[in-house]
């Protein structure tokens, strides 16, 4: 499983049927080896594409890695421990949600070896030790702030939208977790996080207005109007590609009938349709760019 509030939040967006996917365009260099889907692939096969793509930039990592999932099917919260609270797999190929597959694209991205993924997704996952308690269950008071800390991450909204950039804040308090979604996390109350947490926002309407400027592989997430009993405003989050003339988001999207999966989503189209729910009106986007941080101590260092 994931972030149970972010699924449920999900799962009120009216699906409509996915465009079809194209790959993006990339430079030469890169057009050599054609990705096929990670599941077409051994575990031998896997271990060699992660290897042959480590002298790569980080960018053209994260486009390659996100391309080989498009198409995949999206599953409602398919991570977890592996046992305990959530025995679901800690990782898998064959399914994702939004968060999933941003998070097992960085994972995959970020390892310069195979045997390196798991420890970049465990870092990812959770602030500290890889229980269901300690994992990033909430956008902005766990996931974007700890892998920040860890170098994982950069805003750069403000960077990227100027003096469109609004600062917008999320305040967390016991009313927050007595709502349905909040309580389906099943966390103790000593595990119920409290406190105002502040991101920079583009608002929704000055979004396309900046979308040229946003690098190819920059993290975009959705933010909706603040909702005291909720214990997030962050619903869905994907990769900015540009390709040809337009700006796309590469995303995990659910579908209709559980048809969803990773497509690519023109952004104009995209956040039209975003504009239209109102039961909980989506107010703009933050932008985060993917960092390669030191190695943890005792963790993921791949000997050349």
């Amino acid at each position: 499983m994931t972030l149970a509030v972010l699924v449920a939040t999900l799962l009120a967006q009216a699906p409509v049927a996915a465009p079809v996917s194209t790959p993006p365009v990339l430079p030469p260099h890169l057009n050599a080896r054609v990705p096929t889907g990670w599941t077409s692939l051994s575990e031998r096969e896997r271990a060699e594409v992660i290897a042959g793509d480590a002298g790569l930039t980080l960018p053209e990592r994260l486009l390659r890695v996100s391309e080989r999932f498009l198409g995949t099917p999206y599953v409602h919260s398919p991570l977890g421990e592996g046992q305990g609270v959530d025995p679901d797999p800690s990782f898998r190929l064959d399914a994702v949600d939004c968060l999933t597959f941003v998070e097992q694209t960085l994972a995959m991205s970020l390892a310069r070896a195979d045997t390196e993924v798991a420890g970049l997704l465990e870092r990812l996952r959770y602030a500290n030790a890889p229980t269901y308690e300690e994992r990033n269950h909430l956008m902005e008071a766990q996931w974007l702030p700890n892998n920040q800390r860890k170098g994982f991450l950069l805003d750069v909204t403000r960077t990227l939208g100027g003096e469109d950039t609004v600062r917008v804040r999320k305040t967390l308090t016991a009313q927050s977790w007595k709502s349905p979604s909040s309580l389906s996390l099943g966390l103790p109350r000593e595990r119920q996080v409290e406190g105002t947490f502040e991101l920079d926002m583009i608002p929704l309407e000055r979004v396309m207005a900046h979308a040229r400027q946003v690098p190819s592989g920059s993290i975009l997430v959705v933010l909706r109007e603040d909702m005291p009993y909720k214990a997030t405003r962050i619903t869905h989050l994907g990769f900015v590609v540009q390709k040809g003339k337009r700006t796309w988001l590469r995303h995990a999207r659910r579908g209709a009938d559980g048809a969803g999966r990773v497509v690519d989503e023109d952004l104009e189209s995209f956040l039209a349709r975003n504009a239209k729910y109102d039961k909980w009106r989506v107010t703009g986007v933050s932008l985060f760019e993917v960092l390669a941080p030191a190695p943890a101590r005792g963790a993921w260092v791949h000997s050349e």
